[in-house]
Parts: structure tokens; sequence; C-alpha cells
């Protein structure tokens, strides 16, 4: 039998595609139309793998939870802060090359298999550190709040290189902000460093709190 002049479309074809777009343009790129074009299949075969549009942004924003490293979560690897501490920089580095599927991941993991098994890693890590169920709950709300907003935008390149946008005479204490764009890498990296340190910080006293009353 002759081979198929073109790759069968399977559903990681269709995620693949369209994560190129949303990472090219955005979560308003992705269509029907636009797939099928990229594809070169007709727009209704895509139905045969995927019912709506949101469903292929959902296994998008999956394929993306796939990526983030959970291994130091294994027994006996880390203790809970270090664990953490690992974790937030595998998600933010896993984010950082796909800002644009934030806002889905951001609905929480529903039904999404790397989703959830990303949770359930944090989750069963915490409890299993001593952490109450339900604080263990917050904390993975809070990591996931603080990783998230970490990758929606840049702080540094909210600023625009050009001096004369920051006069002192309006702004007193901004008359370097128009060198932060060139800055970037240093100035958003350093203030994810410091920001998780200190919320680790402040759930180690926490930790040690409940110890002392456990």
């Amino acid at each position: 039998m002759a081979r198929p002049r073109k790759p069968l479309l399977s559903r990681a074809r269709i995620v693949e595609a369209a994560g190129a777009l949303v990472d090219a343009e955005g979560l308003e790129a992705v269509s029907t139309r636009r797939l099928a074009a990229a594809l070169g299949v007709s727009g209704p075969s895509l139905y045969n793998h995927f019912r709506t549009k949101d469903e292929i942004l959902d296994a998008v924003a999956d394929a993306v939870s796939a990526r983030v490293d959970l291994s130091m979560f294994e027994a006996g690897r880390l203790d809970w802060r270090g664990a953490l501490h690992a974790w937030a920089h595998s998600y933010r580095d896993a984010l950082a090359d796909h800002p644009n599927i934030v806002p889905v991941l951001a609905r929480g993991p529903g039904r999404r298999p790397a989703g959830l098994r990303l949770a359930d890693a944090v989750f069963g890590a915490m409890t299993e550190a001593g952490w109450p169920p339900a604080q263990a709950t917050r904390i993975g709300a809070l990591m996931r709040y603080f990783i998230l907003g970490s990758a929606v935008a840049s702080f540094a390149r909210g600023f625009v290189d050009d001096e004369t946008a920051y006069d002192p005479a309006d702004y007193p204490h901004l008359g370097q902000a128009h060198l932060l764009a060139e800055r970037q890498h240093e100035v958003d990296e350093g203030a994810f460093d410091t920001g998780l340190a200190a919320l680790l910080d402040g759930l180690a006293l926490q930790y040690e709190a409940l110890k002392e009353t456990g």
C-alpha cells in the first residue's frame, strides 16, 4: 500500500500546531480555520480529535504542564522546602517559553492529566511532610498564584527605554526606570528569587510553629 503523502492527523499534531499559534500570536489566534490551514487538512477533520477550541487550548496547556519536573517530590529526594523551591523554578521555566498559555493554566487543572499529576504531587509531598491537608491545599494554591503571576508579564519590560518618559519632577524616584528594560532578565529573575525565598521563609516559620504545637 502506498504511503500517504501527508502525515496522518493526530491529537499530538493538532496540539503542536495550536501551541505554535498561541506562542506566536496569542490565544485568539487559535481557530479551526487557522489550524486546518497549518496542518493541511479540512476543518471538520479536527473534530474527530477535539470537540471545541477550548478542548484544544486545554490540551496545549496540559502539554506545557507535562514539561514541569516533578521528580523532586519523590520520597527521600528533598525536604518539603527544597522540593517546593526546585519545583517552582521548573514550573516557571516551563511557563517562560509559553507565557501566552498562562491564562488557560490559571483556570486550574480541571480534567487535564498533567495538571492533576502536578497538583497531586505537591499536595502529597506537603501532607507527607506533616502539613495538615487544609494547609497543604493552601500552599499548593499559593505557589501556583506566585508562579503563574510571575510568568504573566515582565516587570522590567513595563518601563520604556526613554528617560524623558520619567521626568523627576513628576516621578522623583524613577530616574533610572528607563534602564530596566535592558536589564529584563536580571530584574525579573531577581524578583522571582527574592519573592520565592520570602514565601518559603514564611512557610518555614509556620511549619516550625506547627511542629511545636503538634
